[in-house]
């Protein structure tokens, strides 16, 4: 129970309002009348496909443990924040009850992190947006030294920016997620390197600006995308993590992977094995990562 809700039923029973009141107000998530509500963040940009994975997987978590935690209502804020001002409000126990977003020191230090990768590590294989005339450019690219001549483009709030950066790569920053493919289209960047799991979806989002998937290159560095909850918010935080594991345990997440409409194409069209791979460090990734957990990761 967090700290506000406690803190309705201490005035409520006070005012002479009956304790057993109390009763319904159940977790930090939001829990009334035995029904869990966990609200979550609208789109960045009304291009914006991302989520649509993320909310689909997250009911799948919730009903997959309906019998041992209750009902559920997922509810989407329709309030506009980057990712940095989402987990700000997740932080202090505000506004909503879960992010989905790539793990870092910092972010582990800001909320409580449900340490299962939603797309089994497959986020830190970058494959690169570019534009449909420039492929022959990048057919010559066989080292991070000649990658680093060239300017790529990260959000303003993405750990990828400094991992990066911190590997000598020339990448600026854009603060809004829409403008990225705007600038890509005009010629201000050269490359916007991509989760395999994000970019054919946004290739074909953005089909007006003549952009196409790199053929050739792929950047690798060990990551993972988790749920993440309020710090005070111990029993979705567990309710999450059981659910998941369900999911790793019996094939359905790995399934799930493979034929949801945004990250089939990885498999399909991502070539992985045939790329030319560079790896990268990556010095936000927390010591708790659980790398040695075969089970949770994907290895094309």
């Amino acid at each position: 129970m967090s700290r506000s809700r406690w803190g309705d039923c201490v005035i409520r029973t006070r005012a002479g309002v009956m304790a057993v009141a109390c009763l319904f107000l159940m977790s930090a998530a939001g829990t009334i009348a035995d029904v869990t509500v966990v609200r979550y963040k609208g789109p960045e940009d009304v291009t914006d496909r991302r989520q649509e994975y993320f909310i689909d997987l997250l009911g799948l978590v919730l009903e997959r443990t309906r019998d041992e935690f209750g009902d559920y209502r997922l509810q989407r804020v329709d309030r506009h924040m980057f990712q940095d001002r989402a987990l700000r409000y997740l932080e202090r126990g505000r506004l909503i009850d879960v992010v989905w977003t790539m793990t870092s020191v910092t972010r582990e230090r800001q909320a409580l992190p449900v340490r299962i990768p939603l797309f089994r590590g497959l986020l830190g294989y970058r494959i690169f947006i570019i534009r449909e005339s420039e492929q022959a450019r990048f057919d010559a690219i066989d080292s991070l030294g000649l990658l680093a001549d060239l300017v790529g483009v990260q959000g303003h709030d993405w750990p990828d920016l400094d991992i990066l950066r911190h590997n000598g790569l020339n990448v600026m920053s854009s603060p809004t997620y829409g403008e990225i493919f705007e600038l890509m289209g005009k010629g201000r960047y050269d490359y916007f390197p991509r989760g395999v799991t994000e970019a054919f979806h946004e290739v074909e989002t953005h089909g007006a600006l003549s952009l196409a998937v790199e053929s050739r290159i792929l950047l690798y560095y060990p990551t993972a995308m988790y749920f993440f909850v309020s710090p005070g918010n111990a029993i979705l935080a567990s309710r999450l993590e059981r659910g998941l594991r369900s999911l790793v345990d019996d094939g359905t997440l790995d399934g799930f992977l493979r034929s949801h409409p945004l990250s089939r194409p990885a498999f399909e069209l991502g070539n992985l094995e045939k790329r030319r791979r560079i790896t990268l460090e990556n010095p936000l990734l927390p010591p708790e990562t659980p790398l040695d957990d075969q089970d949770l990761w994907y290895r094309p």
